[in-house]
């Protein structure tokens, strides 16, 4: 006999521990028989103490290997020494053999064996439908429920982002609606401190003038010299007739706010009206008259005819209504005033010279590197770098938009590909190259391309490569392309800087027919202004705070002021 090795030993006492079956009368004693009548499991200790507490039934006691299963039929409620063994069908109650002989004589009583047996057919049916059909159609419905909560968690989630989305269009439709105010403001600041500093000027230079005479005639009471006294003229009539000081009337800003429904504000002739008309939904309506209904004028006309002597004059940008910045092929960008005088410099990061240079609302000069791949602001002489673009690109056109993003146009180094991308901050959030069908929305080559925002979003582009002005609206979906030859003109379109105004109009220079080209927002021609002699090559081009244009020419470097609205 072979020895039992340790864990052997340990598996056969866990196999007859698993083995042990215990009495069912509350004992963990080993069973040792069997109550067939009751069903019961009993040790040798809990054999009289189950008789004797049924002690009116029958009990069939066997050896525990010897027992049989069968039914367990209830105690009658009646007998207490009784089974039943029948169901009485009239009363719906079980039965003993007493009771078949008492109050259930003569009523229909079936076996409970029969009973049982089909109700557990009957069960047996329920439970294999339930395991084989509804179980997996309840997961099935689950599965189902799962996918649609995917579905709505997904539908919502795009909601949420369509009215961010939302928020920041109406926010952009409101900040246009006070970025034109506060241009309005400024206008008309500048059109009163104009006026006003204008009868100043004259009163001093009066004052100046009776100073001197003042002195002048002192000195001729004093002198004996009779040609002095004589040839002496009276200017007193002059003197009296002292400048009339202007009654300027200054608006006042007038708000009115109906809660929930309405809010409007007036300045002048400005009116800008919010609206909600529904109780549920807002709605923006944007009801803006600008300071007069204006026109353009039948003939532009020269204002001012500003030598820089600069020569090749590239870029102009306006600050204010009296001044302008300039750029050249050099790397120096120049600040001139409306006579032509230099009122600051600065010396650009730019090798040969700056792509392009525009103003913020701040009236900070920014200027692109396409070396460096950089955009660049000037603030308080110091030059600081605002946006790097990416490897391979180089930054060229620019425009700050009314929201205070950064509109850049850039091309590939190799000249294969040119797109618009919109900066906030330094972070990119949007990029215009392709259209609907995948094609460029720009065509490659050598030129650039110059951009700006119209006052609905547009963003307008003139495509010196393909001698067109595409527009593109704010999701950077085409809208339209411009490439007429008017009959006006001789020479194929050639498109410049490009600028729009407070009216939506988009004019752009033409250098080819020395002429401006004006459209309406829509894209339909309106006019040239060809009578301002803009022959020596009109490129750079910008608006005024006071709406008119600062058209800057290549061969003379003059910058010539147009007004072409009433």
């Amino acid at each position: 006999m072979q020895p039992t090795s340790r864990n052997q030993g340990m598996a056969t006492a866990t196999t007859r521990a698993q083995e042990l079956i215990t009495c069912d009368l509350n004992c963990v004693k080993p069973v040792q028989q069997f109550c067939n009548s009751c069903q019961v499991s009993l040790c040798e200790d809990c054999i009289n103490k189950h008789v004797k507490s049924l002690k009116f039934m029958k009990h069939d006691l066997v050896p525990f290997t010897k027992r049989t299963v069968q039914l367990v039929f209830p105690q009658c409620t009646s007998h207490s020494h009784q089974r039943c063994e029948g169901h009485c069908q009239q009363c719906d109650v079980p039965v003993c053999i007493t009771c078949l002989l008492g109050p259930h004589q003569g009523h229909d009583v079936k076996a409970i064996t029969d009973i049982i047996a089909r109700r557990k057919e009957d069960i047996e049916k329920e439970t294999e439908e339930i395991e084989s059909s509804i179980i997996p159609k309840n997961k099935s419905c689950d599965a189902d429920v799962e996918k649609k909560i995917s579905k709505s968690k997904a539908h919502y989630s795009g909601l949420e982002k369509e009215a961010k989305d939302k928020r920041k269009k109406w926010h952009l439709e409101v900040d246009d609606i006070f970025d034109k105010l506060e241009s309005l403001i400024q206008s008309l600041r500048d059109q009163e401190i104009t006026i006003l500093k204008s009868c100043q000027s004259q009163l001093r230079s009066q004052n100046s003038s009776m100073t001197q005479i003042v002195q002048e005639n002192r000195e001729i009471l004093k002198s004996n010299n009779v040609s002095d006294v004589n040839h002496y003229k009276s200017k007193l009539t002059e003197f009296r007739a002292i400048p009339q000081v202007p009654d300027v009337m200054s608006p006042s800003l007038k708000t009115n706010t109906v809660q929930g429904r309405e809010l409007s504000l007036e300045l002048g002739e400005y009116r800008a009206t919010l609206t909600q008309t529904t109780l549920s939904l807002p709605s923006l309506t944007d009801e803006v008259l600008y300071l007069s209904v204006k026109e353009l004028l039948k003939e532009a006309k020269m204002i001012a005819n500003i030598p820089t002597n600069v020569k090749e004059l590239i870029s102009v940008a306006c600050v204010g209504s009296d001044k302008v910045w300039i750029n050249r092929i050099d790397n120096m960008i120049y600040c001139v005033d409306i006579h032509g005088t230099v009122q600051d410099t600065v010396t650009s990061t730019c090798n040969p010279y700056p792509n392009d240079i525009t103003v913020n609302r701040q009236g900070e000069l920014i200027y692109s590197d396409g070396v460096n791949r950089t955009v660049n602001i000037v603030r308080q002489g110091k030059t600081e770098t605002l946006i790097t673009t990416p490897r391979g690109w180089k930054p060229e056109g620019l425009c700050c938009t009314r929201s205070g993003d950064i509109l850049v146009s850039m091309f590939t180094t190799d000249d294969s590909h040119y797109k618009i991308v919109r900066y906030q901050g330094q972070r990119v959030i949007q990029e215009i190259d392709k259209d609907e069908h995948s094609n460029p929305i720009y065509q490659r080559g050598n030129f650039s391309v110059y951009v700006t925002e119209n006052k609905n979003g547009d963003i307008v582009a003139s495509d010196l490569n393909a001698d067109t002005v595409v527009v593109v609206d704010r999701r950077g979906k085409v809208r339209f392309r411009y490439n007429d030859k008017p009959p006006v003109v001789q020479e194929t379109f050639s498109p410049g800087h490009i600028v729009t105004d407070s009216m939506g109009h988009i004019i752009v220079t033409d250098l080819n027919n020395a002429c401006l080209h004006i459209l309406d927002q829509n894209g339909q021609f309106i006019k040239c202004v060809d009578n301002c002699k803009l022959d020596d090559g009109p490129i750079g081009l910008s608006v005024d705070n006071e709406g008119r244009l600062w058209v800057g020419l290549y061969k003379s470097g003059k910058v010539k002021v147009i007004q072409y609205i009433k």
